[in-house]
């Protein structure tokens, strides 16, 4: 397959590199008449393009020219508004030229605002040799008077105008924007600064991280931190990514998850901690999954795996009001009730709801493979699998795609869950439970197991599960079983995709609208085919 760029992609990159020379140029002179805009250190900026508008009304009334007033008062008036000056920073994303008079829209990081630039006001040899030179996506100061123009836009009359930062690339075409996603994504400092609208999703997580901070911190918990490098890899099942530490002469592994860590703080006396920590998992990429990602663990002493439902349920209607305004909201395209009871089923009962099949019924493992046989269902066990491993077979297959309305499944087979508390009435199953929002996995908790004997049991059958399969990694954390034969109390833990969250709270249908900077495949080289380095599908 031809890796040629067709023609109009070509001509427009031309076209990039000419006009980029020009600008070059213009620098150049700038910098030849001692006017570097690079220079430049500071600027006081004193108002918001956002905050100008929504206070102008009240302004504008206080100098509104009234019926009596004759030349001389009006004046005043005129003379007193001049005298409210302020200043604005921002980058030019429009340029309408009315001789000798242009209009300029100034963007900050607020909103948008107009600009009128007067040859009268700035000086007629500025305006015409400096000022007129100047391009769309360049960086000015702003100082001048509000006003509002006859078609009735509120403005800044420009009294001084400063070129702050020289843009040497042009922006993308007006009307057609930064449409390409892939690119949104690489560059999304551009993606930015032309699509406004994007900038208000990372606004919007960033709320969403200070009102779960303020929950936890308001019921008691205590936000830690914990290391991102780690001296074993653990054996669980996500893959880690190795690096190596020169002066110790070891490889360490980025960790995949803060879990351990985090109780052995509840082991030390800490009874509510949690943590904002970034995840790395050497694993898959599609619109739910980044090889970097953001969790929140909790765990709160002296509760279980239904204290930890309770709270997660109070938590997301308390962010649904304070971020949305309202505990319904919309998710693409479907209505997600965060403040109805959240429906609560076992995973026995999901998969009888949803399957038609009942776990009780399969008086063995063969009963099990052999009715996943029939039903047609994969269990990647094989002939090794047990009925816990059917039933996640089945969930799997017919139940999660099902949990659109926020859902908990709770009492998963000890299989998949080494980590959590048996129950002690149902020792085949654990105390622990995931919750999905629009069939997708949101978050998981259990009541911790704290057994230092049952905890290394499992530690040990899940080496030895790796070495079965060929896999020759994976260790015991034989700190973390030490830490609980010290004792830790009976213990609530859950953890949460913040990511996942944004998406839901800002209806983004992918992980990498909710990421600034998410992995990407690094572009084909010159002479390299394109079909090779196609970007991993979303489908």
């Amino acid at each position: 397959m031809s890796n040629q760029t067709n023609p109009p992609v070509a001509e427009q990159e031309q076209d990039r590199n000419q006009l980029r020379q020009i600008r070059i140029e213009k620098l150049q002179q700038r910098q030849a008449e001692d006017n570097d805009p690079f220079a430049i250190t500071k600027f006081d900026v004193t108002a918001k393009a956002a905050s100008i508008k929504a206070s102008y009304e009240e302004t504008e009334a206080k100098f509104r020219v009234e019926a009596g007033d004759d030349d001389e008062a009006f004046q005043a008036k005129l003379d007193t508004l001049k005298e409210q000056s302020i200043s604005i920073a921002g980058r030019i994303m429009s340029w309408r030229d009315m001789g000798r008079a242009n209009f300029i829209d100034v963007h900050d990081d607020t909103d948008r605002i107009q600009v009128y630039v007067r040859s009268n006001d700035v000086g007629k040899d500025f305006f015409k040799n400096d000022f007129k030179q100047w391009d769309i996506g360049d960086i000015v100061g702003v100082k001048g008077f509000v006003f509002r123009t006859k078609k009735g836009e509120i403005s800044i009359h420009a009294q001084e105008i400063t070129m702050l930062s020289k843009s040497l690339l042009p922006l993308p075409e007006k009307w057609h924007g930064l449409k390409d996603q892939d690119m949104r994504y690489r560059q999304r400092y551009l993606d930015l600064i032309v699509n406004p609208e994007v900038k208000q999703t990372f606004v919007t997580r960033s709320q969403i991280l200070r009102e779960i901070r303020a929950y936890l911190d308001g019921i008691g918990y205590l936000e830690v931190e914990t290391p991102v490098l780690l001296p074993l890899q653990i054996a669980a099942a996500a893959r880690p990514f190795v690096t190596h530490h020169n002066t110790l002469d070891m490889d360490m592994y980025l960790r995949i998850e803060t879990e351990l860590n985090l109780k052995k703080l509840i082991v030390g006396g800490f009874d509510r901690v949690y943590e904002v920590g970034r995840i790395f998992r050497n694993e898959g990429m599609d619109p739910s999954h980044n090889p970097e990602f953001t969790t929140i663990e909790m765990y709160q002493a002296y509760t279980d795996y239904k204290g930890m439902m309770d709270l997660i349920e109070d938590m997301y209607r308390t962010l649904a009001k304070k971020i949305c305004g309202k505990d319904v909201i919309p998710y693409q395209g479907t209505d997600i009730r965060l403040g109805e009871p959240w429906e609560r089923l076992t995973m026995v009962e999901a998969v009888q709801k949803y399957a038609g099949v009942n776990y009780y019924d399969w008086e063995t493992d063969a009963d099990a493979r052999a009715c996943a046989k029939e039903k047609g269902v994969e269990v990647e066990e094989g002939e090794h699998a047990t009925k816990g491993h059917v039933l996640l077979a089945f969930f799997d297959a017919f139940v999660e795609e099902q949990l659109i309305q926020p859902t908990i499944i709770y009492d998963y087979p000890v299989e998949n869950s080494p980590l959590a508390k048996r129950k002690p009435e149902e020792p085949a199953f654990t105390e622990r439970f995931e919750y999905f929002i629009y069939a997708r996995e949101m978050g998981n908790a259990f009541s911790e197991l704290n057994d230092p004997v049952d905890q290394r049991e499992r530690f040990v059958k899940q080496v030895e599960a790796r070495r079965a399969l060929g896999d020759t990694t994976g260790e015991v954390d034989e700190d973390f079983v030490t830490a609980l034969e010290y004792g830790m109390p009976p213990t609530g833990g859950l953890g949460l995709g913040l990511d996942r969250l944004v998406m839901l709270l800002t209806d983004s249908a992918s992980i990498r609208d909710v990421l600034l900077f998410p992995t990407m495949r690094p572009l084909p080289k010159l002479g390299q085919d394109a079909s090779e380095e196609s970007e991993i599908s979303e489908a």
